[in-house]
């Protein structure tokens, strides 16, 4: 015996989603399970498995398709055509067409059709431990003219986030226009505060986050430091990058660094230490205003 398993994975351009590809994964555990050999038809932009238009269909006693909408339309009957003689089953499938009407499942366990309702497979699949990483990008910061590096800091940024699995939420501080539709500031840092840890070439990005007690890997994409690179050194983050000499062996470092105990613990000293250093500013800034007004000098008069 050994089994085909396809699914929407199977055809180019057809919505492949992550819930087809778990469900996928869940069926090839249980035929691993049963001892049962199996191949994966795939399709670009997927890689690695068979191609079903390509392989021998003799090679196979069953096929198995798994996940999604299914109905009596093209690509399903080309497929099915070419593996006319092998035993069909399909599961975790919604059946687009009355059972009773069209049912070409020799197994049929589906997740919904006619005749039944099933909870979706995936229910019983691994939870994923992929970290949450913020990405909070400045734009180019002409200001600063020649010393602005952030094309080459967002270029190290981009390979590091690929060298790792990750989702990667962008977020964006600015409050006109904003990319990902955030329309106060409190949206913004409650954003920031849900991240696993942050990668940012933005003042904000990194206060925000430490502030939050998320560890962040703080990007200064101006040459030879500015304002990143002062207010990390003020707040005691261990944690900093400068953009003339980024190294991806230490940048690699540091995303495995913010993932750590260790790291939340230092960030939530760093926000420690800033608040009691902002209390400073607080007590400065009131004693001006609890001073009397001097009385203006007056002109012409005795």
């Amino acid at each position: 015996m050994k089994v085909l398993v396809s699914g929407w994975f199977s055809f180019e351009q057809m919505g492949a989603t992550g819930g087809d590809i778990i469900a996928r994964d869940q069926v090839c555990n249980w035929l691993s399970e049963a001892g049962i050999l199996y191949d994966i038809a795939l399709a670009p932009p997927f890689s690695g498995g068979v191609d079903w238009k390509e392989v021998d269909p003799g090679t196979y006693s069953d096929v198995v398709f798994v996940c999604g909408p299914f109905g009596n339309g093209w690509p399903v009957t080309a497929f099915l055509e070419r593996f006319a003689h092998c035993r069909l089953s399909g599961i975790n499938l919604s059946m687009l067409q009355p059972t009773d009407e069209w049912n070409p499942f020799e197994l049929l366990l589906e997740r919904d059709s006619t005749r039944t309702v099933r909870p979706d497979i995936t229910f019983l699949g691994p939870k994923p431990h992929v970290p949450v990483v913020g990405l909070i990008l400045a734009h180019k910061q002409l200001e600063y003219g020649k010393d602005s590096l952030h094309d080459q800091a967002n270029r190290a940024i981009k390979e590091l986030l690929a060298s790792r699995e990750a989702s990667v939420v962008p977020i964006d501080t600015s409050l006109e226009n904003n990319a990902g539709g955030l329309r106060t500031e409190a949206e913004i840092e409650s954003l920031i505060a849900k991240m696993d840890f942050v990668v940012t070439t933005r003042l904000h990005g990194t206060v925000l986050s430490i502030k939050n007690g998320v560890p962040v890997i703080p990007v200064d994409p101006i040459s030879g430091g500015a304002k990143i690179s002062m207010q990390v050194k003020c707040i005691g983050w261990p944690v900093l990058f400068g953009s003339q000499n980024l190294d991806l062996a230490a940048m690699q470092e540091a995303f495995d660094y913010c993932l750590t105990e260790e790291a939340r613990r230092r960030a939530l000293e760093s926000a420690l230490m800033a608040r009691e250093k902002v209390r400073e500013t607080k007590k400065l800034f009131m004693q001006m205003f609890s001073r009397k007004p001097v009385n203006p000098v007056s002109h012409g008069q005795d």
